[in-house]
């Protein structure tokens, strides 16, 4: 979090992993995606870099659940890190933000313009689920899903290896 609390702002993104399938399907199965996988939340920094990934949860678990479990948003908030988040995260509060929801009525030109904004910063927040993704490893998970948060730890470490933060 130090790393973070030095950052403009932040960019919170979830991604599943596939996984095959094991004994007790139901935690593992996201409904969103319709396949079994484990939920992994990604921290970027504004240039898209990978900057922390905490542990891996069961792929049923919907993405702000997971930011909450793991204290993401509390501790972004302590920090005072302006967070960019998608429609997943709504109602997380504090210094997350999230697009412009269009409910019954339209989006005013106002809130458009906000929502393009934010999607371009949000998309270098893509840009580090892509580089997560790269890693053929990941691209079906052959092992248990208890060794997933190992994997992607040892992908961060590999990653901040190659492209130093700071």
């Amino acid at each position: 979090m130090t790393r973070i609390g030095r950052l403009a702002y932040a960019i919170c993104d979830g991604t599943l992993i596939p996984i095959d399938r094991v004994r007790d399907q139901k935690p593992y199965y996201s409904g969103k995606h319709r396949w079994h996988g484990m939920n992994v939340q990604v921290i970027a920094d504004p240039a898209g870099r990978l900057v922390w990934a905490p542990a891996a949860l069961p792929g049923a678990v919907h993405p702000l659940t997971a930011a909450r479990t793991h204290g993401i948003v509390d501790a972004l908030t302590s920090a005072s890190v302006m967070t960019f988040a998608d429609k997943a995260y709504q109602g997380a509060g504090g210094t997350v933000r999230t697009l412009f929801k269009r409910h019954r009525y339209r989006l005013s030109r106002r809130q458009k313009a906000e929502n393009r904004s934010h999607a371009r910063i949000r998309a270098r927040g893509e840009r580090a689920v892509a580089t997560l993704k790269t890693w053929k490893v990941l691209a079906k998970l052959h092992c248990s899903p208890s060794r997933t948060t190992a994997i992607v730890q040892a992908i961060l470490a590999l990653h901040h290896v190659e492209n130093p933060i700071y």
